[in-house]
């Protein structure tokens, strides 16, 4: 299924240019301030849409028909926990206490998790919200911050009445974001009462939310709660990012197996930096060979595009090239193991709005634009040339006099004693 999101447009109640205008009389501040908003206004009538395909988790943009960003459809939801907990109230002593455990505590996401004000809402033994296409819109529309297996610091815990917030990578909201727009100061000389770096925060935000009150809690049981989308498990770099990855493609990580479609993280991961790169050209497409291995060993020749791995050759001495073209990764990442389309294969067919993408390796490129009809021959489409000869230099032509007329034949000298007449 494919919906579309657009941005609601400004109601007309809302205040118009004219109406900005209108305001503007009265002091100068004022003025440039309504005229900064009326322009806004006028800006924000243009508007955007995107297509989100609910299967698998591919976002489009339909002004330029190229994908914006792609997430996994296994991530959008998340199994429930089993965590036991009482029914009695969390007091002023255990709170203090798990503030002291969790602050500055580091783990490993096990999912991407999305910049935003908002954040991700987690239930206590519950459901992840949002989730399916809210959680695809998200991350498209404020971008991630981390992703699967990246390392990740709760940098702030609050605790309140029914939720805990925990504030990841130092959140995604700016600190001071009020008192950056105070400014101190006697006529032109103002200095802002908070400097500003103009860095962007890239942090996130979780808010584990519970019935109608936090229970007793210890810092082991938050954890646990917190297992689907955190891991605080002690584990080296290559642990924390195969344990967010299905089985099959795990197993050929850690195995030092390369698969077709494999991005260039899960190949570091597994084979670690090549021995040597070349860039080279396959008609139109740029592609960068990664080569593993020296005679007379085996040596795998891993070919990418982009981000993507699109062929894969194991060379063997005198035996003839293993060649592997088949994409074995995007079924396993796209799904938590079952089908892409549940059923029988043949699901309803995507339209991609835009210009139409196609693949250089087996498809053909669309032929120029012509004013003929489907069908129409031209004479010159039959028209045979002859047999190419050696081509033959002009002969060189005898000097002519300078008062000669190019015409005129060329006139004998004169004779000695006869008179000439001019």
């Amino acid at each position: 299924m494919i919906r579309r999101f657009q941005p609601q447009r400004p109601q007309q109640s809302a205040a118009t240019p004219a109406a900005v205008r209108a305001n503007c009389k009265g002091q100068f501040k004022r003025a440039a301030g309504c005229c900064a908003v009326a322009a806004l206004l006028v800006a924000s009538a243009a508007p955007a849409q995107i297509t989100v395909n609910s299967k698998t988790g591919e976002v489009t943009n339909n002004s330029t028909g190229h994908t914006i960003n792609t997430v996994d459809r296994r991530y959008q939801q998340i199994e429930p926990t089993k965590v036991p907990l009482t029914h009695s109230e969390l007091d002023a002593k255990t709170r203090l206490e798990l503030i002291r455990l969790l602050q500055a505590e580091q783990g490993f996401a096990m999912r991407p998790f999305p910049r935003g004000h908002k954040g991700l809402t987690l239930e206590a033994n519950g459901k992840l919200e949002p989730a399916g296409e809210g959680y695809l819109n998200m991350v498209t529309a404020e971008g991630l911050s981390a992703k699967p297996g990246d390392r990740v610091v709760l940098t702030d815990v609050k605790i309140e009445r029914a939720r805990i917030v925990f504030e990841l990578n130092g959140g995604p909201d700016p600190k001071h974001r009020f008192l950056r727009h105070i400014q101190i100061g006697t006529g032109p000389n103002m200095n802002p009462v908070v400097q500003d770096d103009g860095q962007e925060p890239v942090g996130a935000r979780l808010s584990l939310n519970f019935a109608d009150h936090i229970p007793e809690l210890t810092g082991a049981e938050v954890k646990a709660l917190l297992a689907p989308l955190i891991s605080f498990d002690l584990k080296t770099p290559i642990q924390a990012f195969t344990d967010t990855l299905p089985t099959k493609l795990k197993d050929a990580i850690l195995n030092h197996h390369v698969l077709v479609g494999m991005t260039t993280d899960m190949v570091l991961f597994a084979k670690g930096p090549p021995e040597g790169k070349t860039r080279e050209m396959e008609g139109q497409m740029p592609f960068e060979e990664w080569i593993y291995g020296k005679p007379p060993q085996d040596v795998e020749f891993v070919r990418i595009n982009g981000n993507r791995v699109i062929r894969v050759e194991v060379a063997s001495i005198g035996e003839t090239p293993v060649i592997f073209t088949k994409d074995e990764v995007q079924g396993l990442m796209r799904t938590d193991g079952t089908p892409l389309e549940p059923g029988s294969g043949s699901g309803p067919h995507i339209a991609k709005a835009g210009d139409v993408q196609r693949n250089p390796d087996t498809e053909a490129p669309d032929a120029p634009p012509s004013l003929r009809k489907p069908g129409e021959t031209l004479p010159i489409d039959t028209q045979t040339t002859g047999v190419m000869r050696p081509v033959q230099m002009p002969k060189p032509k005898p000097a002519q006099q300078p008062d000669a007329t190019p015409d005129a034949s060329p006139q004998p000298p004169p004779q000695a004693g006869t008179d000439q007449q001019n």
